[in-house]
Formats: C-alpha cells, structure tokens, sequence
C-alpha cells in the first residue's frame, strides 16, 4: 500500500513540475480507454481520448471488453477510464467492481438516455395496445409471436448489458413470464431482422434505447410507439415514473465517465476533463446513424469526432482550458 501512495505522489508531483515548465499536464502519462464491443459507443470515447491527447497523455488504443470487465479493469488500474458507464443501469457492475473506493466518477458525460419497449404503430392503433400488461391477453401476444408457440417474442437485450435484468425482473414482476418469450442475442443482429420483418408489413416488439441508431430508423409516434409499465419495478426499486405520467419501466439514464481512482487523483487535469465534459445525446444518436449506414470503420469514427470538434471547437477549447487551470 505505501508504494502505491508513493508512486500516486510522485505522479502527481511530476504532472504539476512539467506544467511549470511550460509542458502539458499530461507528458509522460500513458491513458487506456475500455469500452463495451458495441461500435455506437466508440465515438464517445474517441471524444474523450482527443481531448486527452491535447492535454498531452500518452493515449493508447482504446480495449473492447464486456462491461463486467471493463469495470474490473479500471478498478485494477489495467486501464484509466470507461467514458460510458450507464447511471442507475450499471450501478450493480459499479458497485461489485469497488464503487467509490475504487473509482472516481463527476459529472454527467451524456444525458437524457431513454430505454424501453416498443411496437410498430400500426399493430398498436388497430388493437388500442398502449402497456406491456396488454400482453396478458392470449390474442394480443398472439400477434408477436413468431415461431407458433403463442407467445410474444420480445427481440431483447444482450446478456451482460444490464438491461437484460429489468427485462428479466420485469417479466416476473408482470406475471408475463409464459406470454412473452425475450429473445437474445448478438443485438445489432437481431433488431436488424426485427427491422426487416416491420419492412414486410408483419408486427413487431422490441427493447432498445437512446442513444442509438434504431430509433432513426423505426421512429416513434410515426412508425412506433413505446409502451408503458403497470407499475415501476426494477433490480434497481427506482421509480421510473416520468414527470408527464407516463412509465416506460426504465430509468431515464446519463453515461458518465468512471475513471481508476487513483489515476484521477494523480492527474487532476485529467480528472476535471472528467468531470466537465458533456456531449449532447443528440449528438450521439446522429453519428450513430453514420455507423448504421455504413459508416463504421475505426478512420470513419475517428472523422466523426474530428467534425464534431471542429463544430463545436469554443466548447471543446473550453474543457481543455479548465482541465489545464485544474493542474496549476
């Protein structure tokens, strides 16, 4: 434990000697980013590691690993962030991987994050189906029922992302377990037949989210809907009530940046960057529909970062300002 304090002293002793030398904060310092294997979360973390590179870290490439292990990772000091630690969803993986003693989490990176399920708009005009509890009655699952079994089939979440336990809580708390079958999978798979059978005119139900491509491509209110809950019940016991009434059974989210607590505490530059930088959910959703139509290559994501740099450069100079003020 004294050597690990020692090196944290002598980091942060070092960050602020080659500021005074007229240096970034961040000579010398090598940073690693995880995230999840899901591409749509690759221009998020792209934007933080610019912003690193021009406070002067090391940046490496960045690791793809589950979010389980991601967590462990930065804990452990095996890499210094994950830019995309969903708030309240990842509260379990946050929490067994040390929480607060192990990371360091500020602000809110993105915000506004909504999730929940969703039908094609026609089906739910023409049988008045506006809450998943409608899917007690046989003839309306029935009408999501793909494979003959009559029951619903839910296109899911995939395991290890989080949402897959509301899913599976909610089915349960419901009493939907034997009129809904939720399907999992390799995600962008499976929506993508889910999409394709809305194109053949058939009936659809699905989980997703936002930020995210599909709701450019099934927009609710004028291709779906989403539906409401009976009641809030989740592994988190949040209310997922929203101001207007409506319950949609997920809370409404932010991403923020987790980085290991020590690596923030040796590098305040680093961790006031941390702290301040926000992206605008917009702003992710748009270049996620770049990835969808084919955009998606490791040089096409990193241009889209570059552009939206150089869109909102007075914001980004901004965070780079503060972040060197923070290792004065």
């Amino acid at each position: 434990m004294k050597k690990v304090v020692t090196l944290t002293s002598l980091a942060a002793l070092f960050s602020g000697a080659v500021l005074a030398d007229g240096h970034l904060p961040g000579e010398g310092v090598k940073v690693t980013a995880v995230q999840s294997p899901i591409a749509e979360e690759t221009f998020q973390t792209i934007v933080v590691n610019k912003a690193l590179e021009k406070l002067g870290y090391d940046v490496q490439p960045i690791k793809e690993v589950d979010y389980s292990a991601g967590y462990t990772s930065v804990a452990n000091g095996d890499a210094q962030f994950l830019a995309v630690n969903w708030y309240p969803l990842h509260n379990a993986m946050y929490k067994n991987a040390g929480g607060d003693d192990k990371f360091y989490r500020g602000g809110n990176y993105i915000e506004g994050a909504a999730q929940g399920y969703l039908i094609d708009k026609k089906t739910a005009d023409k049988y008045k189906i506006t809450n998943i509890a409608d899917f007690k009655k046989p003839e309306i699952a029935a009408l999501f029922d793909t494979n003959g079994d009559g029951k619903a089939d839910l296109t899911g979440c995939q395991a290890g992302w989080g949402c897959e336990g509301v899913i599976e809580h909610q089915l349960d708390a419901f009493n939907l377990r034997d009129k809904i079958t939720h399907n999992q999978g390799q995600y962008a798979a499976i929506i993508s037949d889910t999409i394709a059978r809305y194109n053949e005119g058939e009936s659809i139900f699905y989980y997703t989210w936002t930020p995210y491509w599909v709701s450019g491509k099934l927009v609710p209110g004028r291709d779906v809907v989403w539906l409401e809950v009976p009641y809030s019940s989740n592994p988190n016991n949040t209310d997922t009530a929203l101001p207007n009434g409506k319950n949609y059974g997920f809370d409404i989210n932010s991403e923020r940046i987790v980085a290991n607590k020590a690596f923030a505490e040796a590098n305040p530059a680093a961790e006031k960057l941390f702290e301040i930088m926000k992206l605008p959910i917009n702003a992710v959703s748009a270049q996620n529909m770049l990835i969808a139509d084919g955009e998606d290559s490791q040089r096409e994501m990193d241009i889209h970062a570059d552009k939206w740099i150089s869109a909102n450069q007075a914001t980004f100079d901004g965070w780079i300002s503060e972040a060197k003020k923070a290792a004065k």
